[in-house]
């Protein structure tokens, strides 16, 4: 009997420790770092009490620490890459910058907006989606944003900044 109490233990312990190793290399402190791989934009916390509603809008204004800026249908932060030219026609973030950065995408011909004053355009992405652009602008999102409100993306290396409605880069 005691045998069977300490592997259950052993195996509780066991399963403990590995989840606690999986969590802790999910909280690196490099802020210019690569993130896991992002293939859509980061999902709103499960915390709907502290959480906007969701939006059918692209793009509408939220409220951070920063003022208020341009965030997505579900009150995600957005941001400018310094590195990108205006009017471009490509984005200059690819390979594992996308990782880090992913794209801010619409699936409507014309992107719905709430607030938003600047021009509202898009660009193709490489992987055929339809990028959106503010001011001739691509628009990204930073991995690392976990919920609508946070900007933890602005100034990472000097390159990345939220934007105002007008569609002001805010430094």
């Amino acid at each position: 009997m005691n045998r069977i109490h300490h592997k259950a233990f052993a195996s509780s312990a066991a399963v403990l420790l590995g989840a606690a190793l999986l969590l802790s290399g999910c909280a690196s402190g490099d802020d210019d770092s690569p993130a896991a791989p992002a293939t859509t934009a980061p999902a709103a916390t499960s915390a709907a009490a502290s959480s906007p509603a969701a939006s059918t809008a692209d793009l509408m204004t939220g409220e951070s620490s920063l003022g208020t800026i341009v965030v997505d249908g579900k009150g995600m932060s957005l941001y400018y890459f310094t590195k990108d030219t205006k009017d471009t026609k490509v984005s200059a973030c690819t390979g594992g910058c996308l990782e880090a950065w992913p794209i801010a995408t619409t699936t409507n011909d014309t992107p719905v907006v709430e607030g938003v004053t600047g021009e509202v355009g898009t660009i193709d992405s490489p992987d055929g989606k339809k990028h959106l652009t503010l001011n001739g602008m691509p628009l990204y999102y930073w991995a690392k944003d976990t919920k609508p409100g946070d900007v933890t993306g602005q100034g990472v290396n000097d390159v990345w900044y939220v934007v105002t409605p007008a569609g002001e880069m805010i430094k």
